[in-house]
């Protein structure tokens, strides 16, 4: 039998009375458990706290597919607590070594709270220490996950501009050969001074060429009309030509005036050369787009991160809005429109490092949902008083009644299993208290607006965080 001294020795029965002590022992079931025995089950009823005397269990948990792994040892407490509003057990408990442990019925904690209130005090203290690190845990898993998901959708516009860049260079590789086979062929031929410059004045006018993009009906048209000249001329492999060419809007009445002028042989050296010569520079701007796209997103993931700069400084809200978008380009871009009203003087507050980014993009990312990844996201800065107004709205179903009282409430979530933690409204809540802040949100169908208050910088703080409904 567990004695007086052994319970003692637990940290939160530490100098209690005698006679309280030997209260809860006589209230108490020992259990003796081997090692791997179960004495918990995950969905059985919360009817017990345990105390555990010797040895070590572990709790273990199954959550939307993860696996939680909770180990409390000899002089540590488990199970339901006093005023804990756990129904049933979150945890399997099983014994990692042979154990010994005392099982207080949850039936007997309100006369426990009467008999011994300092022990009451410290269970609530323990279970507020629980509640404190299962929050912890939860939010790290949050930001994982949502870092996870930026991280995948970042990792696919890189590849997208990466991959047509790789793709541009092997391309000029091959219009760079060539380009330079013809040239050996041309330099291999007697032309006279105006033919050199005949060849040069057009190569020039293809390269130059920036005429609007055509229909395809178009284009497929004049390819057949230019492959038709080629062939006229003997030349029946240049299928790949008449196509760059007519891709550049380049007619065959010139192409003929090149053949007259220079012979089939020399026009057909002169004709690959310049379609190498045209591929070149689209390649050329090609590899210039993809790079700076590349270069952008780069600058925008520093600066959403506020890599190397000082954690609190004045940070331009629309500045950090635009790299927002950027970051969630991969979700926008499957069907959301964005329609910006920006406040045209800049619009500074203090923030710490990128904290503000994580209101927008959770505030965003909470709106692309709603609205099933297609609709308008309208969003809106503007100066009240001293302060700083963004304003993101959605065309979604709106806010129900059901849920609109506990949209920043910790854990709440309308999500599916897996898909959400209902930590990102109350991450927004706390990081907008910690700017001294407020935030208030409208809801009706068709139009939820998410309205957040940030002091401008030397302005005052406010307080006015609440939920308001629609004016009807």
């Amino acid at each position: 039998m567990a004695t007086r001294a052994e319970l003692l020795n637990v940290p939160t029965f530490a100098d209690l009375p005698d006679d309280q002590v030997e209260w809860f022992l006589s209230q108490s079931q020992e259990m003796n458990i081997k090692a791997g025995e179960t004495y918990a089950r995950q969905g059985d009823p919360a009817d017990a706290m345990f105390v555990i005397i010797e040895g070590e269990v572990q709790g273990r948990a199954e959550f939307a597919g993860e696996t939680f792994i909770f180990t409390t040892r000899a002089g540590e407490i488990t199970g339901v607590l006093p005023f804990s509003r756990m129904k049933t057990f979150t945890v399997t408990g099983r014994a990692m070594t042979d154990s010994r442990a005392l099982r207080f019925p949850a039936a007997q904690f309100q006369e426990l709270v009467q008999k011994m209130p300092e022990l009451a005090k410290r269970l609530v203290g323990l279970m507020s220490d629980r509640i404190r690190e299962t929050t912890r845990v939860e939010q790290q898993r949050d930001r994982l996950a949502g870092l996870g998901k930026l991280s995948a959708g970042l990792a696919h516009e890189l590849n997208n501009p990466a991959s047509a860049a790789k793709r541009a260079a092997g391309l000029l590789r091959e219009a760079m050969k060539r380009i330079k086979d013809a040239s050996h062929e041309l330099g291999r031929r007697d032309l006279t001074a105006a033919q050199r410059s005949e060849i040069e004045r057009l190569e020039a006018s293809f390269i130059q060429r920036n005429d609007p993009p055509a229909d395809s009906l178009t284009i497929t048209d004049l390819e057949d009309q230019i492959d038709s000249l080629l062939r006229s001329h003997g030349q029946n492999d240049l299928w790949q030509l008449a196509a760059d060419l007519a891709r550049k809007n380049v007619k065959p009445e010139v192409l003929e005036s090149l053949f007259a002028n220079l012979g089939p042989q020399i026009a057909r050296a002169a004709l690959v050369r310049i379609a190498a010569a045209v591929e070149i520079g689209n390649l050329l701007n090609e590899l210039e787009s993809s790079t700076s796209r590349i270069s952008d997103l780069v600058l925008a993931i520093k600066e959403y991160t506020y890599m190397d700069q000082s954690p609190v400084q004045s940070v331009d809200v629309v500045k950090g809005l635009e790299n927002t978008l950027t970051i969630l380009n991969y979700k926008l871009k499957r069907g959301v429109t964005v329609h910006r009203e920006y406040e045209k003087v800049p619009l500074l507050v203090n923030s710490f490092g990128s904290e503000l980014n994580q209101i927008w993009t959770n505030i965003i990312d909470n709106a692309i949902d709603a609205m099933n990844g297609t609709g308008d996201l309208r969003i809106r800065t503007y100066r009240e008083d001293d302060c700083v107004v963004v304003e993101i709205a959605d065309n979604g179903p709106g806010i129900s009644p059901e849920v609109e009282a506990h949209i920043f409430e910790p854990f709440f979530t309308t999500k599916g299993v897996g898909e959400g933690t209902g930590l990102g409204l109350d991450t927004v809540q706390r990081i907008v208290r910690k700017h001294r802040g407020s935030i208030q949100v409208t809801s009706e169908p068709g139009d939820t607006r998410f309205q957040v208050y940030l002091p401008l910088v030397g302005g005052p703080a406010i307080n006015r965080i609440h939920y308001q409904k629609p004016k009807t």
